[in-house]
């Protein structure tokens, strides 16, 4: 037994000494820097909460916030949706299936920058050109406001995203037993009866992993939106990953940022629990 435990532990020792260096001794180091006046080379004195107040009264920061937040809302059902139906279709018995998964993951193997600026030329270019075409002025300018903005990050995050979840939900649609499906054709069951009653509570944990992957990735996203944005017009399409950022480099407020990133810590990590135990729960009842 002793000599198990140890092979355990040294098997182990690895991943821990990575966590440890690359997580909690920067999380940790993050989280004192918060208390102190600290400009990235000398740190002068503490200031207690005085950044954390100073966040009450930062308009821009609570702004992207809030934008942060809405992008995430729409986001997360956009992608899941898509992802889903990319999913049922690409288990269904047709003969190019494997190559059609192939082509649904692809956007997710480009980089967060090259996707931005993908869609920037779509966007600002080929977008103009269909408006000019058909006449629909609407398509002209369409990273100029902040409601197009928006959408175009939802379209850009969901077309990177929808393949990289549709590949969880055909793990969990191909371990539903056939025979349950079946069973319920032949008592005359339809095909949405069967998806709702059968295949959704059957498929519960995919939805759990994979909100809580979209969740995360939308709330942290930070180089498509400089890359497609750059959070404007007018800082309006800021995300607060930008924005934490911008304060440490371009204002030179490393404590103040700090300050931000431990804050916005808390939120994800609290929506992020509250998300996985409520459908950890649905699961059980299930």
């Amino acid at each position: 037994m002793r000599n198990r435990d140890l092979s355990f532990w040294l098997f182990l020792s690895p991943v821990l000494i990575c966590l440890i260096a690359v997580v909690i001794i920067p999380l940790l180091n993050g989280l004192f820097y918060s208390f102190t006046d600290w400009n990235g080379l000398s740190l002068n004195k503490f200031v207690g909460l005085d950044n954390y107040t100073k966040l009450l009264s930062d308009n821009e920061f609570m702004t992207s916030f809030w934008f942060t937040i809405k992008f995430s809302a729409a986001a997360i059902i956009v992608i899941n949706i898509i992802g889903l139906g990319l999913a049922l279709i690409v288990t269904q018995h047709i003969k190019s299936s494997s190559f059609l998964r192939t082509i649904f993951f692809m956007p997710n193997l480009i980089g967060g920058l090259i996707l931005g600026f993908i869609w920037q030329f779509i966007f600002t270019k080929a977008f103009a050109a269909v408006g000019d075409a058909v006449g629909i002025e609407g398509l002209k300018g369409w990273l100029s406001t902040s409601e197009t903005g928006f959408w175009g990050l939802v379209i850009l995050t969901s077309w990177q995203m929808a393949g990289y979840v549709m590949l969880i939900y055909i793990a969990y649609l191909q371990s539903v037993p056939q025979e349950l499906i079946e069973a319920a054709q032949i008592d005359g069951a339809s095909k949405f009866q069967r998806f709702r009653t059968i295949t959704v509570p059957l498929i519960a944990p995919a939805f759990t992993v994979s909100l809580f992957l979209t969740l995360s990735h939308s709330f942290k996203m930070y180089d498509q939106n400089l890359s497609l944005t750059n959070g404007g017009p007018y800082n309006s399409t800021e995300m607060v990953a930008m924005n934490i950022i911008k304060s440490a480099f371009t204002d030179n407020a490393m404590a103040y940022a700090q300050s931000k990133a431990v804050i916005f810590f808390v939120v994800v990590a609290a929506v992020s629990l509250v998300q996985v135990f409520y459908n950890k729960k649905r699961e059980v009842e299930l």
